[in-house]
């Protein structure tokens, strides 16, 4: 961070400081010509500098030439100090008859090619949006005008300057996409017994939900099937010993079920089983009004072996165990399934549109950006492709920081803080704290975000920092 600590000191090191300037003019076919005519702005007056060039210009000895710079804004206006130029015998008579304005810069022009106007004056407000200019007149001997020119040099504007943010999208990642559903079945066995009868009470529409979680991905010739996991769990009533059987059969079984109605191969479906479900058991317990719930949670979390924590469950607990052997054991006695799956890659972009429409599940974050290079940027299509990915991706850092910056975009800056926090530290997640900052006029804050990005080698935060400078400075 020691970048952004420099940054800092040097920003309340600087002057308030804001400058207009132009580039060379000229007048009388440009035998003069005015060079880096500027006006700056600090501390409550208005400093004005030019270079006059004459190395050109002709006049007869009797001749002079006179220039007046001044400030104008409509009926407003104020003359800054004249310069004269004069022929030899017109010099002469200024220097003894005392012609020339106390104010007023007087010049021979045989030994002037070039004067360097520098002058101060107080700013005043109806300034902020004003000309500079100034008239040169040609006067004969008698002081007769022969020919005059007007110029404006320089339009001044001196408004505060508007913060104007630029977001840093980032492309995510080519990955492979590996998705899984997951599911729970609640199988009735008989007592004790561990095949399935697929017509026994609630087993048609139980067994019916597993083969439509395969089926969803089976039947989409997009996706491609890796793994079946099935995990089998006994409820927690019963000795142990019998309980391991009981959910390791059942597994056993659930899985034959399921390799022979669709014919997998035995090392495409994994099984797993917990004899007893006694983290269902805590969580049901937890959130119930059980009377005594304080008692049975300690029970239920000891590091007793697993049958005396159930003795001791249905001893101290009788009206309370009788409850959960009807209510809640049951529940227990579960087959929690996962279908591991990829999807093949998108590339045509047409086809990822329709997707993001249809099955965003489908596509990957890379093909989400890719889709949104050819949206327009700040459009509703835009932000919502940006939105979809945050949805599909909710703690992917990529994915939260693009949706913070079409959020800061569309001025929804609750939206970006939140999706920030999760944006990861990455040197765009800094800049994006950045812009959030300076958008909310923390330019502090946003001038140590800034400062840790281009530390971490993000450039574009050095475009950043100068613009705040300034606007801190124009202030």
């Amino acid at each position: 961070m020691k970048t952004a600590k420099k940054l800092h000191t040097l920003l309340l090191a600087l002057a308030l400081f804001a400058t207009c300037g132009a580039g060379a003019q000229s007048l009388l076919e440009g035998t003069v010509r005015i060079a880096e005519p500027t006006v700056s702005r600090t501390d409550g007056k208005l400093f004005v500098s030019m270079e006059i060039l004459l190395e050109n210009l002709q006049l007869a000895t009797n001749r002079e030439l006179f220039i007046t710079p001044a400030i104008m804004a409509g009926s407003d206006s104020v003359a800054l100090p004249a310069v004269t130029v004069a022929g030899r015998n017109r010099y002469f008579q200024h220097l003894r008859n005392d012609l020339n304005p106390a104010d007023a810069m007087l010049y021979r022009l045989s030994q002037t090619e070039r004067v360097e106007y520098r002058t101060v004056l107080p700013y005043e407000p109806w300034m902020t949006r004003a000309e500079f200019g100034m008239t040169v007149r040609v006067c004969g001997c008698c002081g007769e005008l022969e020919r005059e020119e007007s110029l404006s040099l320089v339009h001044l504007n001196f408004d505060p300057r508007s913060y104007l943010p630029a977001y840093l999208y980032v492309r995510p990642e080519a990955a492979p996409k590996i998705n899984v559903l997951h599911g729970s079945a609640y199988i009735d066995f008989p007592v004790n017994r561990t095949e399935i009868y697929e017509n026994y009470r609630r087993n048609p529409e139980e067994l019916q939900k597993i083969r439509a979680t395969i089926d969803a991905v089976r039947n989409d010739s997009d996706s491609r099937i890796m793994a079946i996991t099935v995990k089998g769990f006994a409820s927690p009533e019963g000795p142990y010993n019998n309980n391991v059987r009981l959910a390791s059969g059942r597994t056993r079984t659930l899985k034959e079920y399921v390799r022979n109605l669709y014919a997998f191969p035995d090392s495409l479906l994994v099984t797993e089983f917990e004899p007893e479900d006694w983290e269902g058991l805590e969580r049901f317990v937890e959130q119930s009004g059980l009377t005594d719930r304080d008692g049975m949670l300690e029970v239920i979390r000891s590091d007793m072996e697993p049958d005396a924590r159930d003795r001791r469950l249905k001893t101290l607990f009788p009206e309370q165990y009788a409850f959960l052997l009807r209510e809640v054991y049951p529940a227990l006695r579960h087959s929690d399934y996962t279908v591991r799956y990829q999807v093949r890659a998108y590339t045509d972009i047409d086809e990822i549109r329709r997707l993001l429409r249809s099955a965003p599940q489908k596509l990957s974050l890379e093909e989400m950006y890719l889709a949104a290079q050819g949206m327009e940027p700040g459009s509703d299509e835009y932000v919502e492709t940006f939105e979809i990915a945050v949805r599909m991706f909710p703690d992917d850092p990529v994915a939260n920081l693009n949706a913070a910056n079409t959020a800061m975009g569309r001025g929804e800056l609750e939206y970006a803080r939140r999706y920030l926090k999760r944006a990861g530290d990455s040197p765009e997640a800094d800049y994006a704290r950045g812009v959030l900052a300076a958008i909310g006029k923390e330019y502090r804050t946003a001038l140590t975000f800034f400062g840790a990005a281009l530390e971490k080698g993000c450039e574009a935060a050095r475009e950043q920092i100068e613009q705040i400078e300034e606007i801190v400075a124009n202030e």
